[in-house]
């Protein structure tokens, strides 16, 4: 993924486009928040599959603190790059078992062939590039301890109003603010970290509230006035 920002692709999870499985024949019209079976109102992206509500309906847009868990977002988002949120859903229990639980400090620690045990391991997505990413990103979280931390960094960005979208086309894939947070990641070394990937960051760990107005899970942060 090119972290410029003319040509990095919208990283959140794809609002109403088909998925691989049973999902893909439901064609979901991109709009307003779509009402279950349940009675419960979503945003688009989260009805295409049973992984994607789950996730959508228990962690997406939650305050996430901490330099591991937010390392854990960060690399998994770098993954994301070119494929679909189900995918990366789908392999993420690998994924912390591949990355040791994301600790940065054993990541930053990986030699080559921890990079070519990881080229191995069909569990996860198979890319050198986003693998080294997550090795070299590891390294610039340890640095950040002597500058205020990732979690300061990150969270210093969160911007005094969040986006009230009624329909998916007036839902953001990058503002200034995500601008800003990319530069300042990128600063210290960060790679695939673009102002998209950074945008779909601050909306899964709840910087900002991107679902719908008609979602259930609207205002559910509470870091922004519902």
């Amino acid at each position: 993924m090119s972290t410029t920002i003319g040509s990095e692709p919208d990283a959140r999870p794809a609002e109403g486009k088909a998925v691989e499985g049973e999902a893909a024949e439901r064609k979901v019209p991109e709009g307003e928040a779509v009402v279950g079976e349940d009675g419960l109102g979503r945003c688009v992206w989260a009805v295409s599959h049973p992984l994607n509500q789950q996730y959508h309906d228990t962690e997406w847009g939650l305050p996430v603190r901490g330099e591991q868990a937010l390392f854990e977002r960060i690399t998994l988002e770098a993954f994301q790059s070119g494929l679909s949120w189900l995918t990366i859903l789908a392999k993420r229990p690998a994924f912390r078992t591949a990355f040791d639980a994301f600790d940065p400090a054993v990541v930053a620690a990986y030699t080559d062939d921890d990079v070519a045990r990881l080229m191995g391991d069909a569990g996860i997505v198979r890319n050198r590039a986003k693998i080294e990413a997550a090795r070299g990103n590891a390294r610039a979280v340890l640095e950040l301890r002597h500058h205020g931390g990732l979690d300061r960094l990150i969270w210093s960005h969160k911007p005094r109003r969040t986006p009230v979208p009624r329909t998916v086309s007036e839902v953001p894939t990058r503002t200034a603010e995500s601008k800003a947070l990319a530069t300042e990641l990128r600063s210290y070394g960060f790679r695939f970290v673009g102002p998209t990937t950074g945008y779909a960051l601050m909306e899964a760990i709840g910087m900002v509230d991107t679902h719908l107005v008609g979602c259930h899970r609207r205002g559910t942060s509470g870091e922004h006035d519902v």
